[in-house]
């Protein structure tokens, strides 16, 4: 028995014309869906309705926040040392498999992140507070 070919543009097939037909319903049902809605929906604007909803709070003034540079540092070197963490987790998963080439690639790789991290704290990427006229930090004082 011979198994029965098919043309490439059949629709029993697994290959484009089904992705082609499957696209364009799913388009059209999108738009049809849009066009019905923005026709049966109700259209009253107020000032209510303009104002941004935040939490059921009220807002009050700017949303431009201006956030110190510091913060931006630490939410950068959290996702660092994050992604760190990650993958010394997929290490420590497959510790039997990877054997001892694998626990000296991890410690090399934690050994360049004490580097940098290191490298990092000499430069004053961790320090906060005021800077003086010296260049030092001095501790922020409570009054």
């Amino acid at each position: 028995m011979q198994p029965l070919s098919l043309p490439a543009w059949s629709p029993w097939t697994p290959g484009l014309l089904s992705l082609v037909i499957y696209t364009a319903l799913v388009l059209g049902l999108m738009a049809m869906i849009l066009m019905l809605t923005s026709w049966l929906g109700e259209k009253k604007g107020s000032p209510e309705k303009a104002r941004p909803f935040e939490c059921g709070i009220i807002p009050s003034g700017s949303a431009r926040l201006a956030y110190p540079v510091p913060f931006y540092l630490v939410a950068a070197f959290f996702l660092i040392f994050d992604v760190e963490a990650a993958f010394i987790f997929s290490w420590a998963i497959a510790f039997d498999h990877l054997g001892f080439l694998g626990w000296l690639q991890v410690t090399f790789f934690i050994f360049v992140l004490l580097l940098s991290l290191a490298y990092l704290w000499i430069k004053g990427g961790l320090d906060w507070g005021p800077i003086t006229s010296t260049g030092r930090i001095t501790p922020k004082t409570l009054s």
